[in-house]
């Protein structure tokens, strides 16, 4: 058990390093790469697959694009053996290379042209791109020639020229620096398994120096052991179909074909050269010519053959072969239909040590226990623990016995019975076939493989459960097979699950980094994005609003750089949509508003933020609720936010906003619903007639006549008195706020203070300043309070107000100082920079929202109890948080002036989102305001820096 953890982990490094090794070929031009890989096929259709999988692959960037890649068909649809494949294929590299020596050349051939009989549903595809249970690091569903590029990317600098040899239907798990290839003839490369499992394969036997001495083809135990194969632990010599051969050893095999005439003689399906029995068997030391004739061919004993063993043994027969026997590794052979069963089920665990994984891709929600690669199975569905889904649909209803595997299929509710093999394909005419048959069948027995008894139809479903005239055979359908339907067919299913799978962690609120991996570098293509697009029309705010966002956090796609912009502004437009609706009509139906006053005037203090502030703004707030501390305060004295309404006799509405020097006359509907632009000088006053109901958002009445109904035109002026732009106490909110309850009065309308709330929510959304709450509830509601929300799109604040004695009072008045940083704080889009992380599942940044609402229970704590210095901790604490939630709050003047002070001070802390603007400070025991000011004057003297002078509304 130790030993077989330690191969394991040997085993799993050597994995980890071909992946490092592949990475590297793809990214750096100078590391050493094959110069050629060539696939061989049976046929052109076969070709034609490998060449379209080829192509997509160096197209995304998985292959590296210096080697040279090719497929090589049996000629004129032939089969003429693996050594005639190998032929055609030393042709090729002859003439695309002016018929230059092998020499100084790496080549990879990969013997990949059989019919994969014995696993019938690989056969139109290929068994080389067949699945493999493996997540590659980059998100890709593994194949068996993925594996191979993976593999043989190290090994490619083991040699300095040669050409090596692999079989397509076997995986080999080995560590490339074991690899050694100088001035040999050949070198079969083998690994060691037990005599039991090389009874059923070829075994190498060798002398002591590693001269390859015989082949041993599935003999039994006791003749392995007769003749010395087996070695002290009870181990083998595996043949494993991969070799190396020199160059020069191949430059004289090629001798033999180097005309058309010679070549022909070779390459033909009388001879049917094989690879392994006639390239191979001469180099072994103990061969006989007499032995040579009785090897067995992939065809017939027929003359052609005899006089090509003749040829060929002259050639070989004074080359050497040489047996490099790797350990640890380990060797996987997909064989038969049984063994590939028992491999993705029974014996999948053995190879957990390589993430390989029982389920691949497959829809998360997907109940069932069963090897899956590439499918999706719906979550009512359960299939049997020993049965295989590959690149199927299985729908509700829908019951599947045991040990039973499903490829290529659609199924709507059919019962499969135990022990059955489905497999569906598209046939060049259009038509469809299903293969039925057991899993314990072998094709190559009793001529299972050309017999017609599958029914060709129109469906899938109609060739599963109707008894049709029109039949095909495994051979035929193979041959007929429309490959470029079924690969394209399974990249539609891979699109499918991977956006499903999106969907559902986006709808769980997973961060980004976990819903991008379930898309590769190269996946999130053009279709994908519109599949995604027209699913997010369909879908609740959060999830529309998550998907645009997300797609324009994810491609790379240079067609789509140009619309990031505008997939961001979508998202935050949804979120502005779902916040509209949300309050949209709270507690507000004003269908004949009569003016009822001349003139009114309404004042609101400021507020300063102490614990909480994000947690209020949408779509935090709707999604999770909120929790805020803030506390009312005037400024120099006075309550600083001001609103006039004034009754006008003219059928017009006059704006004004007093602070910036600003004064328009309105006269048409349309200029009032306009108020989508934050930089308009009058956006706010716009939105405060929408907001109250005396303009609706697509009213198309006549602005005359609208008043004339009212009683009068409308004087609408806002002032912020005394402070600057900028300042990061709310004053935007507590504006919109006393513009809403200016209106109240002005028409006598009862209004609470919650509907106003809710109406400066629906203005903020309408000028697409996209704000929270606690704004306007700081300032309009007056006093030290703690607000909290409910999740909700409708946004209902609960206010506890905190009520604290005389003396706490006291101090903390005394204590507290503001302080101007002499910079505006520039307006940033505060949407886009927290709660975009946010909507993006940032892990930190919620972990910080959550943060700051306790901090602030924690705050009303100590301030009850009157514990001034652990409530300065708790605002550094929330400023630290800050910081992290969002860098942009300070710089290095707002820095400087917290570093000026440091000893006078024991809290530090922002108003509003920082970055300029006011901040807060609580002063130690015993320092005074006036000290305060004395050292910000002695070092910013007249820059703007200084206390200003504040009064807590209590």
């Amino acid at each position: 058990m130790q030993s077989q953890k330690i191969k394991n982990l040997f085993l799993r490094q050597s994995y980890i390093d071909s992946w490092n090794d592949y990475k590297k070929c793809l990214e750096n031009s100078n590391s050493t790469k094959w110069d050629y890989i060539i696939l061989t096929a049976s046929n052109e259709e076969q070709k034609n697959n490998y060449s379209y999988q080829i192509e997509t692959r160096l197209k995304d960037g998985y292959l590296p694009k210096k080697t040279h890649y090719a497929v090589i068909p049996d000629k004129d649809g032939m089969r003429v053996g693996s050594g005639g494949a190998t032929f055609n294929v030393m042709k090729y590299i002859k003439d695309i290379s002016g018929n230059e020596s092998f020499e100084n050349k790496r080549i990879l051939i990969i013997h990949s042209g059989g019919d994969s009989k014995r696993v019938p549903q690989y056969s139109a595809c290929g068994k080389l791109f067949s699945p493999v249970p493996r997540i590659l690091p980059d998100g890709r569903t593994s194949t068996i020639f993925d594996e191979f590029m993976i593999a043989m990317s190290g090994v490619a600098s083991r040699i300095q020229s040669g050409v090596l040899v692999l079989s397509g239907d076997v995986l080999l798990l080995f560590n490339n620096l074991q690899i050694d290839f100088h001035n040999e003839d050949a070198v079969a490369i083998s690994i060691k398994q037990t005599v039991d499992i090389g009874k059923n394969h070829g075994v190498f036997l060798a002398d002591e120096n590693n001269n390859v001495l015989k082949f041993l083809h599935k003999n039994s135990i006791e003749s392995l052991k007769n003749e010395g194969a087996v070695n002290s632990q009870g181990n083998v010599n595996l043949d494993t179909g991969a070799v190396l051969l020199s160059c020069r050893l191949v430059d004289e095999l090629y001798s033999l074909i180097d005309t058309d005439t010679k070549f022909n003689e070779f390459v033909n399906e009388k001879a049917r050269i094989s690879f392994y029995a006639d390239f191979l068997y001469p180099l072994a030391r103990l061969s006989t010519l007499s032995n040579y004739y009785n090897e067995i061919p992939e065809g017939d004993f027929t003359p052609e053959l005899k006089a090509c063993r003749d040829k060929l043994w002259q050639v070989l027969e004074k080359y050497n072969l040489k047996l490099i026997s790797l350990s640890p590794a380990q060797f996987i052979h997909f064989g038969t239909t049984k063994e590939l069963l028992n491999t993705v089920t029974t014996d999948i665990t053995s190879f957990e040590f390589l993430d390989w994984s029982k389920q691949g891709l497959v829809n998360k929600d997907c109940t069932s226990n069963c090897a899956v690669v590439n499918s999706f199975i719906d979550k009512t569905v359960s299939v049997p623990p020993t049965s295989y889904i590959e690149n199927s649909i299985i729908n509700e209803n829908t019951i599947i016995g045991e040990n039973c595997i499903i490829s290529n299929m659609i199924l709507n509710g059919e019962t499969v019975e135990d022990n059955t093999v489905l497999h569906g394909l598209k046939l060049n005419d259009g038509k469809y076939v299903v293969r039925k048959y057991s899993v314990d069948t072998n094709p190559k027995e009793n001529d299972f493989w050309n017999t017609k008894i599958f029914t060709v139809a129109d469906t899938l479903e109609k060739s599963l459960n109707e008894d049709g005239a029109n039949k095909t055979s495994l051979c035929e359908s193979f041959n007929n097979a429309d490959t470029k339907f079924i690969l394209n067919w399974n990249k539609e299913l891979e699109n499918k699950i991977r956006i499903h799978n999106f969907l559902l962690d986006i709808k769980n609120h997973l961060d980004f980094d976990d819903c991008r991996k379930n898309f590769s570098k190269n996946e999130l293509t053009e279709d994908i994005i519109e599949s995604l697009l027209k699913i997010a029309e369909n879908e609740s705010y959060d999830v529309r609003s998550r998907i645009y966002f997300f797609i324009a956090k994810l491609s790379e796609l240079p067609s789509l750089e140009s619309n990031k912009e505008d997939l961001e502004k979508a998202c935050f437009d949804t979120i502005k949509q779902n916040v509209l609706n949300g309050v949209r009509n709270f507690g507000i139906n004003y269908e004949n508003l009569i003016i009822k006053k001349e003139n009114v005037e309404t004042t609101l203090p400021v507020r300063v933020n102490w614990g909480g502030g994000w947690s209020d703004t949408p779509p935090y707030c709707n999604e999770n609720g909120g929790t805020v501390l803030n506390i009312s305060i005037k400024l120099n004295g006075i309550e600083p936010i001001l609103v006039t309404v004034r009754k006008l006799k003219e059928l017009h509405i006059e704006f004004e906003s007093q602070d910036v020097g600003a004064y328009g006359i309105i006269n048409s509907t349309a200029d009032i619903i306009n108020c989508y632009n934050p930089y308009d000088r009058f956006a706010l006053h716009k939105a405060s007639l929408i907001a109250f109901g005396v303009i609706k958002e697509n009213d198309n009445r006549d602005l005359k006549d609208i008043l004339k109904c009212l009683g009068g035109g409308i004087y609408l002026s806002t002032q912020v008195m005394g402070i600057p732009k900028g300042s990061g106490l709310g004053t935007s909110s507590i504006l919109s706020a006393a513009c809403i309850k200016a209106l109240s009065d002005f028409f006598e309308i009862q209004i609470t203070d919650s509907e106003i709330i809710n109406r400066v929510m629906y203005m903020e959304q309408l000028m697409s300043t996209g704000g929270g709450w606690q704004d306007q509830v700081g300032g309009l509601c007056k006093g030290l309070k703690l607000l909290t929300s409910e999740k909700g799109n409708q946004q209902n604040i609960a206010i506890t107000r905190i009520n604290l004695k005389e003396n706490i009072k006291s101090e903390l008045s005394e204590r507290f100082a503001l302080i101007y940083t002499g910079q505006r704080r520039l307006a940033r889009n505060l949407l886009r920079d927290v709660i975009g992380k946010y909507i993006i599942g940032d892990k930190n940044t919620i972990d910080i929202l959550e943060k700051i609402q306790r901090l602030a229970i924690l705050m009303k704590f100590e301030l009850e109890k009157g514990n001034i210095d652990n409530f300065a901790s708790l605002l550094n604490e929330h400023w630290e948080l800050s910081k992290s939630l969002d860098n942009g709050c300070t710089n290095t003047c707002i820095e400087q002036i917290f570093l000026s002070i440091e000893d006078l001070i024991c809290g530090r802390f922002i108003a509003g989102a920082g970055g300029g603007g006011f901040l807060q400070v609580i002063l130690k025991k015993g320092v005074t305001k006036k000290d305060l000011q004395k050292r910000l004057k002695a070092i910013f003297q007249d820059s703007g820096v200084d206390v200003w002078s504040t009064e807590f509304i209590f």
